[in-house]
């Protein structure tokens, strides 16, 4: 078939131009946040994200368990949320691997009565109103209390509670604890007097996932990996710029800078790869969640392992 020049040429400048157009739709990474974890906060802070080759879009979460559900539909491709809102998640068969860890002093995690309660160990909460959300370390910090002292499930009254509701009925005496983790316990302290009884240490690993979908890690593989190359710069910009970052996190969570330079003067957080340890810190809270009735059944949680990125988390 002879075509006119002109139209020979126009095809040409077609074929050329679609591979360049669709070249040019930059890559996006949606990405999952809670306040106890701040990456938003401190990447934007430390302007680790200027140069890279694709866009965040960032979706923030009052707890783990909207998360994990936005994450098991594909609305996210990357989530941050404690150890035991990864296993829930994976216990329902998700489709998300666990690709990182991250770490944090334990005290930053406890179990808090309000400044007057006579309250002083879990056995005093007999019979006692105690907050918490399924799936959470609010459940795992409290279950885990009572085994260590002997006492059984039932010894407390659990009232289920988002944390952000929790954190307004202890102060008014509708509960009589909250085991909660930061920064609503340097809220409640600095606010309300609120003092803890017992915190991670010691009773639980305190482990965070940093959790990915599995289509997104087949399809956006070397932008994540980027992405914890990047945030690992940002976690080490927070260690030396810790109150001015305190400072800036305050402003944009709207929040008293009194109650940010408490947690992150004590934070020390860390991300790395899933070493032996975190593997082995994984397994045992799925068999303790198992035990005490959390989980269904049995979980291994070896092959929800992705070890892929181990070089980008690498110190």
């Amino acid at each position: 078939m002879n075509l006119p020049r002109r139209l020979r040429a126009l095809l040409a400048s077609a074929l050329l131009l679609t591979p360049l157009a669709q070249a040019s739709e930059p890559l996006v990474l949606n990405i999952g946040d809670q306040n106890y974890y701040n990456i938003r906060a401190s990447v934007e802070a430390s302007g680790v994200l200027q140069g890279a080759p694709y866009q965040v879009e960032w979706k923030h979460f009052q707890a783990a368990a909207p998360l994990a559900e936005a994450l098991s539909s594909g609305a996210l491709d990357l989530g941050f949320l404690g150890d035991s809102g990864f296993l829930f998640l994976a216990a329902k068969q998700a489709p998300v691997k666990l690709i990182g860890v991250s770490r944090q002093n334990p005290d930053t995690i406890a179990l808090l009565v309000p400044k007057d309660s006579p309250v002083k160990s879990i056995a005093d909460l007999k019979g006692k109103k105690v907050a918490y959300w399924p799936g959470a370390w609010s459940q795992q910090l409290t279950l885990r209390a009572l085994e260590q002292a002997g006492l059984p499930e039932n010894h407390v009254e659990f009232v289920k509670l988002m944390p952000i509701d929790a954190a307004a009925a202890l102060p008014q005496g509708s509960i009589d604890a909250f085991p909660v983790w930061e920064p609503y316990i340097s809220q409640q302290i600095v606010f309300s007097g609120a003092r803890p009884i017992l915190s991670a240490r010691n009773l639980m690993p305190g482990l965070s996932a940093v959790a990915a979908s599995t289509a997104a890690i087949d399809a956006k593989h070397a932008a994540i990996a980027d992405f914890l190359v990047r945030l690992k710069k940002a976690r080490q910009w927070v260690d030396t710029h810790t109150d001015e970052y305190a400072d800036l996190w305050a402003k944009k969570a709207n929040l008293d800078q009194n109650v940010s330079r408490h947690w992150l003067r004590q934070a020390h957080l860390t991300l790395g790869p899933v070493d032996p340890q975190a593997a082995s810190d994984l397994q045992g809270t799925a068999d303790f969640l198992f035990k005490v009735k959390a989980l269904p059944a049995p979980l291994v949680t070896s092959p929800l392992i992705d070890h892929s990125f181990q070089q980008a988390l690498a110190d």
